[in-house]
C-alpha cells in the first residue's frame, strides 16, 4: 500500500468511527451535527468541523467515503498530506460557514456529512485539468470532461440555493462552499494550470459569478 492510499485509509476509518458512534449514539450526533441555532446562540464552532465526520446513514457514509478513496491519493500525490488534508478540511469548514451565512435566519437547520470535503478534492483535482479529466454523472453510463461537470454542478447547485421551496434533502450550500475552497486552493497553489486552463475554470465560474451578483447585488439569498 503507497503512503497516499494509506492516508486516506485513515481519514476514512476516523470518519466510519465517528459516524457510527452517531447512529449508535443519538446524544453525541445531536451534539456534534451541524445546526445554526447552537453555533449562533451557543458558539458551538466545533460544529463547524464534527459534522463533516458525522453522516445519515451507512449508504451516505459509504457515497462519500468512496469519492474520498478515489479521489483522496491522486490529491495527495500532487499538493502533499499537507495540501491534501488543507483541502479536504479547509472545504468542510468553508462549506458549512457557508451553511451558517445561507441559512443564518433558520436556527433549527441542520445538517452533516463530508460532502464539502470531498467536493473540494474533486474541483481541486479538477480545477488541474479540467478538460482531460472526465467525471460520470450519477446513474448515467457517461462521463463528461471535468469543466463541463463543473458547470453543471455549480449551476444545480445554485439553482437550488436560490430556490428554496424545491427541497430535495441536499445541503447545496455545503457543497458549493466546499467545492470553491478546492477550486480556489488549487489555483492559487498552481497559478500555472490556472492561467493554461482560464477558459475552462471561467465556465465552470460562471453560475458562482452569478450567485455573487445574487448575494451582493440583488441580496436574493439567506
Amino acid at each position: 500500500m503507497n503512503s497516499a492510499l494509506y492516508i486516506v485509509i485513515i481519514i476514512i476509518a476516523i470518519t466510519c468511527v465517528i459516524s457510527y458512534i452517531g447512529f449508535q449514539q443519538p446524544e453525541f450526533f445531536q451534539k456534534y451535527k451541524f445546526e445554526v441555532g447552537s453555533i449562533q446562540r451557543r458558539k458551538e464552532y466545533v460544529r463547524l468541523l464534527s459534522a463533516g465526520f458525522l453522516h445519515a446513514d451507512f449508504i451516505h457514509l459509504f457515497l462519500n467515503m468512496y469519492v474520498l478513496y478515489a479521489f483522496g491519493p491522486m490529491i495527495i500525490e500532487v499538493f502533499g498530506v499537507g495540501g491534501f488534508l488543507a483541502i479536504y478540511i479547509g472545504s468542510i469548514l468553508l462549506g458549512n460557514l457557508f451553511c451558517l451565512y445561507h441559512y443564518r435566519n433558520v436556527p433549527f437547520y441542520s445538517a452533516i456529512g463530508a460532502s464539502g470535503g470531498v467536493s473540494g478534492l474533486i474541483f481541486a483535482g479538477v480545477s488541474l485539468d479540467p478538460v482531460n479529466i472526465k467525471l460520470g454523472i450519477l446513474f448515467l453510463p457517461i462521463s463528461i470532461p471535468g469543466y463541463i461537470f463543473g458547470a453543471l454542478y455549480f449551476g444545480y447547485s445554485v439553482y437550488m440555493m436560490l430556490n428554496p421551496r424545491m427541497n430535495d434533502n441536499i445541503g447545496h450550500a455545503a457543497h458549493l462552499g466546499g467545492a470553491f475552497f478546492g477550486l480556489v486552493y488549487a489555483v492559487i497553489v498552481f497559478p500555472e494550470f490556472a492561467v493554461q486552463n482560464a477558459l475552462y475554470i471561467g465556465i465552470m465560474a460562471l453560475p458562482l459569478i452569478y450567485l455573487a451578483y445574487q448575494i451582493f447585488v440583488n441580496k436574493k439569498i439567506g
